[in-house]
This record gives structure tokens, C-alpha cells and sequence, in this order.
């Protein structure tokens, strides 16, 4: 297939970003999405010109560094990773605009490429617990009830992406945060920090410059691991709690 691809280019964090207009031949239905900006990227080098730059690690839909908007949606027209994206959801002829995440918490460095830390630090400021580690403990030494199991499992699949907050008008993480605060709380092992934890990680939230949560479920229909909506009401029953344990 032939397409139009406009693409957002910017040399540097600081630089004056614009979008640029390529033209690409003979793509296979078969390519990843990201296979396809490769063969983009060797003719560009060919003919002597600075590649686009992206993230991109494990190509298998598991480390969430390759989100891009696609035709202004996060990771494009399926529901999955770019790198999971295949060329095949796209039509011969086909004009494709490819930007960076847009979020004030998410400066761009170059390029397609975004600065994600402020998700690091949202874990770093309390997504974490203080059990001993070493050996595995046996399986049935802490019973967790089935329910909590499976809501946890659910929750911990969560792969810190950023698709929530590109698809949020607000450039909201609540998604992100209520993933994280229901996997831990629903577990026995996450409950000497619960309270503390919901607060110093909403406060570090807002700190990055993250927008509130409005309930549109933009998050929700956008993420690859189909993280629920409802992990962000845990998220807010948490920081009721947390009010009420220092009342």
C-alpha cells in the first residue's frame, strides 16, 4: 500500500516542533507500526536526512514505550500497543498523522518521543510496599481472598504506557494511579502504607502537572491492558479513607 504520512518532528525539548509530510511505498499489510517508521527511517538515512526518533523496547506489547496519537488516537484505530499495531488496520491511500503524547507532565525530547518520568516519580512517591523480601514465601501463609486475587491481578496489568493521559482531555494519570493503588491495596502485603500511600501519590500527581479526572473514560477506551475505569473510584474511596484515618 502507498501512504501520506504526516509526522511531528522537533529536534529538541526547546526547539519549535512542525509536522512534515512523507511520502511511503510498497508497505506491507504485515508490518508492525512501527516496522513500517523503520523502512521510513532507512530512506530518510539514505538520502542523508536526521531519522524520526521513537521509543520502542520489548515490540511485544508488554513495556508500554512505544505510545504514539494515531490519527489522533493513543496507539491508533486498535485496541492494543503501536508496536502490536498492524498495518493492515490501515488502507491503501491512506493520509496517517503520527504525534507525540500531548501533556504537560509529558515534555517532548525529540521527535515522537516524550519524557515519562513523572510517572516514575508518582511511584516512587508511594506506589510500593515495606514486606520483607528474599525467599518466596509459601503460597498459603497470607490467605487473600479469590476476588481480591483476581482484582489485583487485574489491576497490576497495567504497564505504564501513558495512553490514558494522552487520550484524557485534561491529560489526567487517575487511570494510571488507580491501577497502582487498587493492585496493592487489595493485597494483605499493601496495607501498612494504603492510607499514606493514595495521598502522597494523588499530591505528586497534581505536583507533575496532571489534570483531574472529569469521568469520561477516554482512559478507559484507550488502554491496551483494558484497565477498568472503576479502579479510579478505589482511588478516590482510598483518599476518602486516608481523610478520615487523620480526622
Amino acid at each position: 500500500m502507498n501512504l501520506t504520512l504526516n509526522i511531528w518532528r522537533q529536534d529538541g525539548p526547546n526547539a519549535q516542533g512542525r509536522m512534515v509530510t512523507y511520502q511511503l511505498a510498497d508497505v506491507s499489510e504485515h508490518m508492525s507500526f512501527l516496522e513500517m517508521l523503520d523502512v521510513l527511517n532507512e530512506q530518510l538515512v539514505e538520502k542523508g536526512e536526521e531519522p524520526i526518533a521513537f521509543d520502542s523496547d520489548c515490540r511485544e506489547g508488554i513495556c508500554g514505550m512505544c505510545g504514539l496519537m494515531i490519527n489522533g488516537k493513543a496507539h491508533g484505530p486498535e485496541v492494543t500497543t503501536t508496536c502490536q499495531l498492524h498495518m493492515r488496520s490501515f488502507h491503501d491511500g491512506d493520509t496517517i498523522t503520527v504525534e507525540p503524547w500531548r501533556a504537560t507532565a509529558f515534555p517532548v525530547l525529540r521527535d515522537l518521543v516524550v519524557d515519562r518520568s513523572a510517572f516514575d516519580r508518582i511511584i516512587q512517591s508511594g506506589g510500593f510496599i515495606s514486606v520483607n523480601t528474599g525467599a518466596a514465601p509459601e503460597a498459603h501463609s497470607v490467605p487473600v481472598p479469590k476476588p481480591k486475587a483476581d482484582r489485583a491481578f487485574e489491576s497490576a496489568k497495567c504497564i505504564g504506557c501513558g495512553a490514558c493521559v494522552a487520550a484524557c482531555p485534561n491529560a489526567s494519570a487517575m487511570l494510571f494511579m488507580g491501577a497502582k493503588v487498587t493492585h496493592l491495596g487489595e493485597l494483605p502485603q499493601g496495607q501498612p502504607e494504603r492510607w499514606a500511600r493514595v495521598v502522597k501519590m494523588v499530591s505528586q500527581h497534581d505536583h507533575e502537572g496532571f489534570g483531574g479526572c472529569t469521568n469520561t473514560g477516554a482512559c478507559a477506551d484507550v488502554c491496551p491492558k483494558e484497565i477498568p475505569l472503576d479502579v479510579i473510584n478505589q482511588l478516590n474511596k482510598d483518599l476518602r479513607g486516608s481523610m478520615s484515618k487523620r480526622a
